[in-house]
């Protein structure tokens, strides 16, 4: 549901509204897990996680804007079903270990999708092959492996740390960008990224 919410809102809004949207979960995680987990809500949290969340705003901001209101609303939602399954995946990870998680997980979602089968057969036939291989280099490497990752350090730190964690990758994507894509980023975007840095170093402090 999560994938699909933000898929859907990414064909209406543009990459940066999306982004920032996205980034609505680890505060909401933060907030959450503070009172249903019993986490607590350090000032470490409360501060690095806004501190970050500002930073992502403002490379948000560096780019195109164009949105619709049910782009806005599926952007949203996805942001709420991130936080939930991070809460889910907290309680369930106190029973199940990472590998298995990620593994029912998949499962779950391929059980769901079926329904689609027979159009991703034809589609997948007339695909070109570097189409098809990214598809595969997503489900392998920012899918499975992204997200075995992610339970094994869930497993093992609080939510609201883990999820706060995830505002480096706004700063890590404009190094990969400029690097392998070679898009220059602007001075405000560099901003943004130090303060995403920031705001994760916060929250890793005492």
């Amino acid at each position: 549901m999560y994938n699909l919410a933000l898929n859907t809102a990414e064909r209406t809004v543009d990459a940066g509204t999306a982004a920032l949207l996205v980034n609505l979960a680890p505060l909401i995680v933060v907030l959450l897990a503070g009172v249903l987990l019993g986490e607590g809500l350090p000032r470490s949290l409360l501060i690095g996680a806004p501190v970050s969340f500002g930073g992502v705003a403002l490379i948000a901001a560096a780019g195109e804007r164009h949105a619709t209101a049910g782009g806005v609303l599926m952007g949203v939602a996805a942001a709420f079903l991130y936080a939930g399954c991070t809460l889910l995946q907290k309680r369930l990870l106190e029973r199940v270990d990472a590998a298995s998680l990620t593994f029912l997980g998949a499962v779950a979602g391929a059980l769901a999708l079926l329904p689609w089968a027979p159009q991703l057969i034809g589609q997948a036939a007339r695909a070109p092959l570097g189409a098809t291989l990214a598809v595969v280099y997503l489900g392998v490497f920012p899918t499975a492996i992204a997200f075995s990752t992610w339970a094994y350090v869930l497993r093992r730190m609080s939510a609201g740390q883990t999820a706060a964690t995830t505002y480096a990758v706004p700063a890590v994507a404009i190094v990969l960008s400029w690097l392998l894509l070679g898009e220059a980023p602007t001075a405000v975007m560099l901003v943004g990224g130090a303060l995403c840095l920031l705001g994760v170093h916060l929250t890793r402090r005492r």
